[in-house]
């Protein structure tokens, strides 16, 4: 892979500009006929805690919510154990990316370093704003980019657990970074989309990294309820953007029922039923595994309920296709520079015997 810098084309060049404003791919609805079984969108498949359902049920949509949302981040900053003052309201994660890289900017960044393979919001916001991009393979490409003596102040997006990956790095990583990241003066910005649906091992991010990154979070994906765009974001001690971030936001940048997603994301019988659902989430992914490994499929570990795999067969955007004639659809990981990969999502048994029995016949 070409790890050079990556920049905006000169003006005047349409075709280069149409490619650098190119709409990031995600997996889901995708404008054609319904999905019937979507191993391609990372959410979980589960309906969400009766809690979660009853709070969006009775949501006030008659009036605004509190412009400064004030007993919501009193709710988030306990249940996180941060200060009120640190939490920040979004309009879900991809809000928060697009205004903090903006925040950035105006800071004076220059410079975005994001995974690859990763989100696609991250390197879509930093080219609209006209920002070098440059992305790393790993943890360890990322700490040498950092500690070289040309290094320039950067934001620096990392997703943990990472999406389209599923993978996890471990706590010594953490502090490593924090360490090169302070002495660089790099701007450090974590998205924690998937931290609840991990299903292996712990939360590795040291408390000390917490307080100095940017942390975005959004419980959406793991309530099943990703139509309902809703977030907040940490802020680091003593960052000099929080204002700005702030002053960014658009007036009630969360609707009534986000505000009822959130406030009832904190509730233990939700937390219960979130619990619950990673149990059987782990069920699941044993028996997928297990069934795309007897179709010969190779597979990359993860912590997740969703993963990279790599179908055995030639021509697998045709393949996929044919696939999604059917109902059934995959993420194609072409747009994460992985041609013949595919991500997928855990998904319940009826749905798995589907995506075999397709598979088997559409060859």
């Amino acid at each position: 892979m070409n790890m050079d810098l990556l920049t905006l084309s000169p003006p005047g060049s349409a075709e280069a500009a149409s490619s650098a404003f190119a709409a990031p791919v995600h997996g889901g609805p995708d404008g054609g006929p319904p999905v019937r079984f979507d191993f391609s969108t990372n959410a979980c498949p589960l309906e969400a805690p009766q809690p979660v359902r009853r709070a969006l049920g009775t949501a006030d949509r008659g009036r605004y919510p509190d412009p400064d949302y004030g007993a919501l981040r009193e709710r988030l900053g306990a249940w996180m154990d941060v200060a009120p003052s640190r939490v920040l309201p979004t309009a879900g994660s991809s809000e928060a990316i697009r205004r903090l890289t903006l925040a950035a900017r105006l800071q004076g960044i220059e410079q975005v370093l994001v995974p690859q393979p990763g989100y696609g919001d991250y390197r879509a916001a930093a080219q609209a704003l006209g920002l070098a991009v440059s992305p790393y393979a790993d943890g360890v490409e990322l700490l040498e980019r950092l500690s070289t003596p040309q290094a320039r102040p950067a934001l620096v997006w990392l997703c943990e657990p990472c999406n389209p990956t599923g993978e996890s790095l471990g706590t010594a990583f953490w502090g490593e970074l924090l360490a090169v990241a302070l002495a660089r003066g790099a701007l450090l910005a974590l998205d924690r989309a998937y931290e609840p649906l991990r299903l292996e091992g712990r939360d590795p991010i040291p408390r000390e990294f917490a307080d100095r990154a940017w942390q975005l979070w959004s419980p959406n994906k793991t309530l099943g309820l990703t139509g309902v765009r809703a977030g907040w974001v940490v802020v680091p001690l003593h960052d000099a953007l929080d204002g700005r971030m702030q002053a960014l936001a658009p007036s009630w940048v969360l609707s009534a029922e986000g505000v009822a997603l959130l406030e009832a994301w904190t509730l233990p019988a939700t937390q219960h039923g979130v619990n619950a659902a990673c149990q059987r989430l782990r069920a699941w992914k044993r028996q997928q595994r297990a069934a795309l490994q007897s179709l010969g499929w190779t597979q990359r570990p993860s912590v997740t309920p969703f993963w990279l795999a790599r179908p055995d067969v030639a021509r697998l955007p045709q393949r996929l296709a044919a696939l999604r004639a059917q109902g059934i659809k995959l993420r194609d990981a072409t747009s994460f520079g992985l041609p013949g990969w595919v991500r997928v999502s855990v998904q319940p048994p009826p749905a798995q015997e589907a995506l075999l029995h397709a598979w088997r016949t559409s060859g």
